[in-house]
């Protein structure tokens, strides 16, 4: 390799060798956005949107929770700490420590010897989260994105979009994206 660079021109890490001002990549047959000749957005806006993602990060992780115990509560399993701990992929002192500050919060409460049970609070969070993820796994697959990205891009996803793109990607599934998308028979 040359000074650590792959033939895809990444280096070792996977990023992409691109210089400060240059396009990472262009998309075949669309023009260019000329997104490098961009202004910065005013301070208000700018700063609501980092307040926002920042306010997004913290909730995530409650809801990553939340959303799992119903699941696990629904499909007739206790929620263990072992089997939250197992399907997050994190460790069982990591879930004991989340546990203690969502049942602090208000979100779970649990029985001794027990699993872990949602409060209403923490079930109408999981019924939201749920909802979300729902809607994004459905518009990603809608535009044709394979199952197994679908499932680690809803993920993320589900945090981060706004109430009004998450409205969006609701109405264009509800007025036919899915059939639109589809691919069209050959005459």
């Amino acid at each position: 390799m040359n000074g650590g660079k792959t033939r895809s021109g990444k280096d070792a890490g996977g990023k992409a060798d691109v210089k400060p001002g240059e396009k990472a990549f262009a998309l075949p047959g669309l023009p260019d956005s000329g997104a490098g000749d961009m202004t910065l957005p005013d301070i208000d806006t700018q700063s609501e949107g980092f307040r926002l993602n920042r306010a997004a990060r913290r909730n995530a992780l409650i809801e990553d929770y939340v959303e799992l115990i119903a699941d696990l509560l629904a499909e007739g399993h206790e929620a263990r700490q072992v089997d939250i701990a197992t399907r997050l992929g994190v460790s069982q002192p990591t879930v004991a420590k989340m546990l203690t500050r969502l049942a602090n919060e208000g979100y779970v409460h649990r029985r001794p010897y027990r699993g872990v049970f949602l409060t209403q609070m923490g079930q109408d969070v999981a019924n939201q989260a749920k909802n979300r993820h729902q809607i994004v796994e459905n518009f990603l697959r809608a535009l044709g994105i394979s199952e197994e990205t679908v499932r680690v891009d809803a993920e993320g996803i589900e945090h981060y979009v706004s109430d009004e793109t998450l409205a969006a990607f609701h109405k264009a599934l509800e007025a036919g994206l899915t059939a639109f998308m589809a691919p069209s028979p050959r005459s």
